[in-house]
């Protein structure tokens, strides 16, 4: 099969499953770090470039609701490409979206690194109590994590309150003084999509424990999603200290 894939995450699951099937991937599809040279890059997953994308004639596009845009995938459907969509807004639905995607791609069978994932997810404990937090997501504006989203599952299932799970928008812009006063005991700040470091933003939040977490640990539902457990649980113990 010839995929093209819209999405990072989705990208490292079906190049590390489905070798060779990739002919198109973005410009952010960082892993594996060397997609070879037969795989072309069509742009970001916002803006891909429809036409490169239609050139490739791939047998199937894969895209995410979230992270491309309707009027790209409506074009691409269109001119008569298949594109399959994924909804994964927790982790339950990346491992079902998971499997449908790679099946569709061809894969043998299970890969090995997906069952991996699911025992290492079924081995956690939360930590307890649980530890109201806020998750930026952005600077300039402030955006965090709000209600219904896969990062804020994850942290859920390792013991951490997502201070605005309840807001009426998956990702809220609410001001820096707004976010200080609303009481949280722990800010986490991941390294994308905006990369927050040890000197850009802890510095916001004075007097707050700050967890410094892999943005794509915490974010990218793939082969990354049997290490994220134990990487994200010593982000945060680290942030207790």
């Amino acid at each position: 099969m010839r995929i093209v894939s819209l999405v990072p995450s989705l990208t490292e699951a079906i190049a590390v499953t489905v070798p060779g099937a990739l002919v198109g991937a973005t410009d952010w599809c960082t892993r594996p770090a060397d997609l070879g040279p037969g795989v072309v890059r069509i742009g970001g997953t916002k803006n891909p470039d429809v036409p490169a994308v239609l050139a490739l004639r791939p047998d199937l596009v894969v895209a995410n609701e979230e992270e491309n845009r309707e009027p790209d995938l409506a074009a691409l459907r269109a001119a008569g490409t298949e594109v399959l969509v994924t909804e994964v807004r927790t982790l339950r639905q990346a491992f079902t979206e998971l499997e449908r995607v790679l099946r569709a791609c061809g894969a043998a069978g299970r890969p090995q690194w997906l069952t991996a994932a699911e025992k290492a997810w079924a081995a956690v404990t939360p930590a307890a109590p649980a530890r109201r937090a806020v998750v930026p997501v952005w600077r300039r504006p402030w955006m965090v994590l709000g209600r219904d989203t896969f990062a804020g599952d994850l942290l859920r299932r390792l013991g951490v309150e997502n201070a605005y799970a309840a807001h009426e928008d998956r990702y809220p812009k609410i001001g820096i003084d707004q976010l200080v006063a609303d009481g949280a005991e722990l800010v986490v700040l991941p390294d994308e999509p905006y990369r927050f470091t040890a000197d850009d933003g802890p510095e916001a939040f004075p007097g707050l424990p700050a967890a410094l977490v892999d943005g794509r640990m915490l974010t990218w539902y793939g082969p990354s999603l049997a290490d994220a457990p134990a990487a994200l649980s010593a982000a945060l113990r680290a942030a207790r200290r």
